[in-house]
């Protein structure tokens, strides 16, 4: 593992001289870990960073923070892992992968996971309100609001004979995605084109495979790969004139045309609010598992208006956020 790797690309402490570290007593360090790159993410780090401080804990003051990821390669958040395991971290923080990684090798060192799916049904805890052993975290709940967004983009798109759904298969909440976006299709009778894309050659290979099938809408799906590859998705999407509803606001920020969730940066300060309250001295089993209260639809007009739409009455009136 290549520790500090981001911190100076992060802003947080450099390395301090050996003779200084010396001098100061030991800090607990707290291993942070992600699927994907952190450089896609910084926000996200400043967000965890900052529910620390309201917890108490400054970066290079009282705690240490171990940053790591696996940039893509699934197989290295093990590795990772033991890396911070041998290294005897206070506590671990992670992503949906990362933390399930974590929890397959320890059973007494702190977890603190930030995930978009259900958190029983991926298997991170048994109870929402009792996790119970040594881990807890925050749901920003993205994967159970796929019915939702699916209606949201029918309200958009009312004409449209089927509409495209590209997801990450390699990533853990993406069959539970998948099946909740099938569930809500079947209901209405809406007609989908379900793609799977994990590499970026697969990518433009969806977008070719979906217009020439037709596809009115696209639906983009779960996974830190899909996210990383946003600026690209978005041109594409533009490219090919396809109206996109995403599950983060992260898209809608990089030019994309509509998103439907809660806060994920949010989500990352609670988590650094609990890993706080951890190391002070609380069990993770006994904190319940936060979830999102507060859920926004961000529309991009200017995207609209460059695809020729227009953005009914109704829609805008329930935006909580318009970018213009």
């Amino acid at each position: 593992m290549k520790r500090r790797e981001f911190i100076t690309l992060l802003g947080g402490a450099a390395t301090w001289p050996l003779a200084a570290r010396a001098q100061q007593p030991a800090m607990p360090v707290v291993g942070f870990l992600r699927s994907g790159s952190l450089t896609d993410v910084p926000h996200r780090v400043t967000a965890f960073r900052q529910g620390l401080k309201e917890a108490g804990f400054v970066e290079g003051q009282n705690v240490e923070i171990e940053y790591g990821s696996d940039e893509h390669q699934t197989d290295r958040l093990r590795l990772l892992v033991a890396d911070l395991l041998h290294r005897q971290v206070a506590l671990i923080v992670g992503d949906t992968p990362a933390a399930l990684a974590a929890k397959a090798a320890t059973t007494t060192v702190p977890i603190v996971f930030v995930t978009g799916g259900d958190p029983v049904r991926v298997g991170l805890v048994a109870s929402l309100n009792r996790p119970g052993g040594n881990v807890t975290g925050v749901s920003f709940t993205s994967v159970e609001l796929a019915a939702k967004q699916l209606g949201l983009l029918r309200e958009l798109r009312p004409q449209a004979a089927s509409i495209a759904v590209l997801v990450d298969p390699k990533f853990p909440t993406t069959e539970r995605f998948v099946s909740e976006v099938r569930a809500a299709a079947s209901v209405v009778g809406q007609q989908l084109i379900v793609l799977e894309v994990s590499s970026d050659r697969e990518i433009d290979t969806a977008f070719t495979t979906l217009v020439q099938r037709g596809a009115g809408a696209l639906l983009w799906g779960t996974g830190w790969f899909l996210l990383s590859q946003r600026e690209r998705v978005v041109a594409l999407a533009a490219r090919h004139r396809i109206p996109a509803m995403y599950l983060l606001r992260d898209y809608v920020a990089a030019g994309g045309l509509m998103s439907y969730a809660s806060s994920n940066t949010d989500a990352y300060r609670q988590a650094g609010v609990y890993a706080g309250r951890i190391l002070k001295g609380e069990k993770p089993g006994d904190l319940p598992v936060m979830l999102p209260t507060k859920f926004e639809l961000v529309i991009n007009l200017k995207t609209a208006q460059a695809l020729g739409l227009d953005i009914p009455d109704k829609l805008l009136a329930l935006a909580d956020e318009v970018i213009e």
